[in-house]
């Protein structure tokens, strides 16, 4: 079932090939970053380049590297962390660099990415803020890219800089470019490959079979769940597009609503004669299980799911549904019936020339740990689930 990726909108020009050596570079660069190691960001265009390392896995030891180049060291971060900072970034979408004190400590950093309140009370450090440079841009990208926290250590270096080339060139700090972490940002999520496929039996639907898929970028995997023999499908193809949720899907987590929409899904496909679940990677709306556990924390302090993760530096939903129409036509599917309540994801299908012929809603139940959050979907987000919220919260 392997098919041809298909790339919008690059048919006329194809995709810019890099370097075999700089195309691994990216890939070499997040794992750097998620062990706490110094990274440098080069820039053909730029004089100066970026020595960064990501706020939560720096230590003591990677701050005073920092320091010994003797630049200012600079946080990082991104434009929804600059606003929940009550910063008004000059455009939406540029990240942040703002000054940071001599005397930072590795926790002291990390409090001012993560708390909502602690930035706020130091003006100074606001009042020097401006907009990141490429290149300090392109190490944030490096963070989403491995689900980090989206925040940075960094400090600007001349290109020429003895110091700076020695590191480079004894291989103390590795180097990589703008231009190719901008091409790799652009590639996820666009180009996908079907790698393999096996017949998996389930509990209720014993004639399943698991289509393996793999992003352009590499750093993604997912996986289309084919529910009973395609001849058996109706004609418009039930599909539900379900981002992966660990603690909902597996752990049968009482905060979300996503492991009953999961099970539900499937027990639907049955009843009708089949379906296809397009299961993404996209753990906490896209940032990443360790996020995901920090927005919970910042939540039971009173914040709802799209306040919490502005706090950490994301948007309100930083999912994209790209890779699902390339999926779906990978497998051949041009008419669905969309098994969801997100507008976003109705959306994301038509735009990509899949024809949604009609769409039923899927949902969980409510209860007192979810409440907030089912709400916040339909108050923040758009989400189409009145008639679930109308159910009301058993009483214990």
């Amino acid at each position: 079932m392997a098919g041809r990726p298909v790339t919008p909108g690059r048919e006329a020009t194809g995709p810019t090939i890099l370097p075999t050596g700089m195309s691994r570079k990216t890939e070499r660069g997040v794992f750097e970053l998620k062990q706490g190691r110094i990274l440098c960001v080069t820039d053909v265009s730029g004089d100066t380049w970026t020595l960064a390392a990501a706020v939560e896995a720096l230590d003591a030891e990677s701050l005073d590297q920092l320091r010994s180049l003797g630049g200012p060291i600079r946080l990082v971060v991104t434009a929804h962390r600059g606003r929940v900072m009550g910063l008004d970034p000059h455009e939406d979408g540029v990240d942040l660099c703002l000054t940071l004190d001599a005397d930072e400590t590795p926790d002291t950093v990390l409090e001012l990415a993560t708390d909502p309140r602690t930035a706020r009370s130091r003006p100074a450090l606001l009042s020097g803020a401006r907009p990141a440079t490429r290149s300090a841009s392109a190490g944030i990208a490096l963070t989403r890219l491995g689900h980090l926290l989206p925040a940075l250590v960094a400090v600007e270096v001349d290109r020429e800089q003895p110091v700076l080339k020695q590191w480079i060139d004894d291989g103390r700090v590795l180097d990589v470019s703008s231009e190719e972490v901008e091409h790799t940002v652009a590639r996820s999520g666009i180009e996908i490959t079907s790698v393999t496929e096996a017949a998996v039996p389930l509990a209720g639907a014993e004639h399943a079979r698991f289509v393996f898929f793999r992003e352009g970028g590499g750093f993604l995997e997912h996986v289309a769940v084919l529910i009973d023999p395609r001849e058996s499908w109706p004609d418009p193809v039930p599909v539900r597009i379900h981002s992966a949720c660990l603690t909902g899907d597996l752990f049968g987590s009482m905060r979300c609503d996503c492991g009953e929409q999961l099970r539900g899904s499937l027990e639907y496909f049955k009843e009708v004669g089949g379906g296809v679940l397009v299961y993404l990677a996209q753990e906490g709306r896209g940032i990443g299980l360790g996020n995901k556990m920090r927005a919970y924390r910042l939540q039971e302090a009173g914040l709802d799911t799209v306040d919490a993760d502005g706090v950490l530096g994301f948007g309100a939903d930083e999912r994209s549904y790209d890779t699902a129409v390339e999926i779906l036509r990978n497998l051949g599917i041009a008419r669905v019936e969309l098994l969801t309540n997100n507008p976003q994801k109705v959306g994301a299908v038509e735009a990509g020339g899949i024809e949604v012929v009609g769409r039923m809603p899927i949902y969980g139940g409510v209860n007192r740990h979810n409440i907030r959050y089912v709400r916040a979907k339909v108050d923040r987000s758009g989400h189409w689930l009145m008639d679930m919220i109308s159910q009301g919260v058993p009483a214990d």
